[in-house]
């Protein structure tokens, strides 16, 4: 068990023979919340954002917070507390960064789709960015600025058709994805952009992928980058930042992931003789390995092939096993000293895909809590209502104290939102 948590110390660690967050024993968690719950522990929060912010000391720079890993109020809270500002995708997500005292010229505005009500609360909220991701949206954005009398600042998203080496679903900068603009269309784009009465062009944005445990992909991206701001310079169009993206991996089993600073300081070095803020918009590595999802196992079901463990939690609170087939460390909270058995941890969801966990040697029984560890990132975010289950509480710790910081659904709210036909 200690293997698996190497990677989580100090924040999560095996004290007096039980898994604690921080000072709290997680057996205290589940029984005052119950189970399944989300625990994060807010002094990993700051861990990872410091992991930034120390790399750049003395630069013009902001991190800019993926809210799509983890929206929940009180963790963006702590990140606005620490001067950090936000990358949304929707309008919902601006307003969750602002009710969680967000500074609305730290926020930037990435998203394929953006409607025409989500740019003008933008465009009102007064934005740091819109991160623009095709000719049309520019055309949008400049016509609903226009009829508010104003003028909206962009950057383009620069798709630079470098592989990002990781899982196709989570691959953003090849020619085939859906995201930003190609890169041989990006200063024709420019120009329009330059020549629109209603649009301010201030940077140029680019992201390439999420989980990436190679940094060499960043710096191939940042060098084609860097070749379309010279040939923007060229054409009379200055910009004023360049916006990073995010994507930088976290370990889940015995991945490699790199440090910030193996990702970053290659990058500073080219960017140093360039007056250009830099913008970032890490998600995952702030969060990832900052959370858990703690789950109770309900029966034991031993069977000539497999041996299935149903826990309490299912693919519906946390989706990425079923989707990416990604790994997560599961840990017993309260280790027993017996001989493990190879197990499938599973849910009680209706559907095969329902799997936390494929033969993992576990030395359980009902009624013992499993720590899903690295579930920070895109956890509670993705979760759903699928088969009437309510969505899971949400708990964070700061030192020895246990707060929660969303309540767990009930059914009648579920059903509070429908209605019978007359």
């Amino acid at each position: 068990m200690t293997a698996n948590l190497a990677h989580h110390a100090p924040f999560f660690a095996v004290k007096n023979g039980q898994l604690h967050v921080e000072s709290v024993p997680a057996t205290d968690i589940a029984e005052r919340f119950g189970t399944p719950c989300y625990v994060y522990s807010r002094a990993a929060l700051e861990a990872s954002l410091d992991e930034f912010l120390n790399e750049l000391t003395g630069v013009d720079a902001l991190v800019c917070y993926a809210v799509k890993a983890n929206s929940n109020l009180a963790v963006l809270n702590v990140f606005a507390r620490r001067g950090a500002g936000f990358d949304i995708v929707s309008g919902g997500e601006l307003q969750r960064a602002l009710a969680a005292g967000a500074d609305p010229k730290k926020i930037v505005f990435s998203g394929v789709g953006k409607s025409a009500e989500e740019m003008a609360f933008a465009l009102k909220t007064g934005i740091l960015c819109f991160n623009v991701e095709s000719a049309p949206e520019l055309e949008r954005l400049n016509d609903v600025a226009g009829s508010l009398g104003l003028k909206a600042p962009i950057s383009l998203r620069v798709n630079p058709n470098v592989d990002a080496k990781t899982h196709p679903y989570i691959s953003t900068g090849l020619k085939e994805n859906k995201f930003g603009v190609a890169y041989e269309d990006a200063l024709a784009i420019y120009q329009r952009a330059a020549a629109l009465p209603h649009i301010e062009v201030t940077g140029i944005d680019c992201h390439i992928g999420s989980q990436l445990l190679d940094p060499s992909p960043f710096a191939e991206a940042l060098d084609k980058v860097l070749l379309l701001i010279d040939q923007l310079a060229a054409s009379g169009i200055t910009l004023h930042h360049i916006d990073l993206g995010g994507g930088l991996g976290i370990r889940y089993q015995d991945e490699g992931a790199p440090t910030v600073n193996s990702y970053l300081q290659p990058l500073l070095k080219k960017l140093k003789a360039r007056s250009l803020k830099i913008v970032l918009e890490p998600g995952r590595r702030l969060v990832g390995n900052a959370g858990a999802l703690l789950t109770k196992v309900e029966f034991l079901k031993p069977g000539e092939v497999k041996n299935f463990a149903i826990v309490d939690a299912a693919m519906n609170d946390l989706a990425r096993p079923a989707l990416y087939d990604a790994w997560h460390d599961i840990v017993p909270v309260v280790p027993r000293n017996t001989a493990p058995s190879s197990w499938e941890i599973v849910g009680p969801i209706c559907e095969s895909g329902d799997f936390l966990g494929h033969s993992r040697p576990l030395a359980i029984a009902p009624g013992d809590l499993l720590a899903i560890m690295s579930a920070g990132a895109y956890g509670m975010a993705m979760s759903s209502n699928y088969n009437t289950r309510p969505r899971v509480a949400e708990v964070m710790v700061d030192g020895d104290q246990a707060h929660l910081i969303r309540r767990r659904e009930t059914v009648e709210e579920l059903l509070a939102l429908e209605s019978l036909l007359p």
